[in-house]
């Protein structure tokens, strides 16, 4: 189905592998259009809880974009690629399952932002994260100013972004720009145990939690409002009363998303 992907699905996870290893996992034109198919996979296959996106190969998961398609662009042509990127991650950062990136080696520049979008991120200890962009004169163009920002503060933001430099693995778990770090041979396994944990959740909650969580960064809602709107529309629903008489019978809930 996929030229510069593969996708499978274990146990209820979409594990979306972005597959071009002779070129370090390199984000183009063909990658792009098809994480969005494979994004809207997570979004309508019912029988898919929550995502894992890593890279093929041991040394990058994507080590940025491919640049050799930028050379030609015009101020026109650079402005659609970026809504087209923005579109893409924004969509998988609004997701209502959780997909979590999963970091092997390089996540630099596309690769960074990418794994940003993600809910949250687990890494091996030989990934290294960067964007640096003005390397090449240019700056991140699919939301990389706005998420490296949000999770690692102004000022190391800043910094990365203005002398291009990576940092490791433990470096980033050290900012909050991880949650995990592992070794290679681990990494997909902690993650997967990560999504098991969520899985017993109840999924609707799950749900509102990460719109609630996406709300405080979006300028025209206030996310006080929305999580009282979530909060209160979670008592409408069959996965409270399971959860509310498990707890009292002090039993495991049986939650249904309904």
């Amino acid at each position: 189905m996929y030229n510069t992907i593969s996708t499978q699905v274990n146990d209820g996870i979409l594990e979306i592998t972005i597959n071009r290893p002779d070129k370090l996992n390199a984000l183009n034109r063909e990658v792009m259009k098809e994480l969005a198919l494979a994004v809207d996979e997570v979004y309508k296959n019912k029988e898919v809880y929550a995502a894992i996106i890593t890279g093929s190969g041991p040394k990058a998961f994507i080590a940025g974009a491919d640049i050799s398609e930028f050379l030609e662009l015009t101020p026109e042509q650079g402005m659609d690629l970026a809504k087209k990127g923005h579109t893409i991650f924004q969509r998988i950062e609004d997701c209502h399952k959780p997909i979590v990136a999963a970091v092997n080696g390089f996540a630099l520049g596309g690769g960074c932002e990418l794994a940003m979008a993600c809910h949250f991120r687990l890494a091996s200890n030989n990934a290294r994260f960067g964007q640096p962009e003005v390397n090449l004169g240019i700056i991140p163009g699919y939301g990389g100013t706005q998420r490296l920002t949000r999770l690692i503060g102004k000022g190391k933001a800043l910094e990365l972004m203005l002398t291009g430099d990576m940092i490791s693995a433990e470096e980033a778990l050290k900012w909050g720009l991880v949650n995990h770090v592992t070794t290679p041979e681990e990494l997909l396994a902690k993650t997967r145990e990560q999504l098991a944990k969520i899985r017993e959740k109840a999924p609707l909650a799950v749900s509102r939690v990460i719109k609630c969580v996406n709300s405080y960064f979006k300028y025209d809602e206030n996310g006080f409002e929305t999580e009282i709107k979530e909060f209160a529309d979670s008592f409408g629903t069959k996965d409270l009363t399971e959860g509310a008489k498990a707890f009292i019978e002090k039993r495991k809930p049986n939650f249904k998303g309904e």
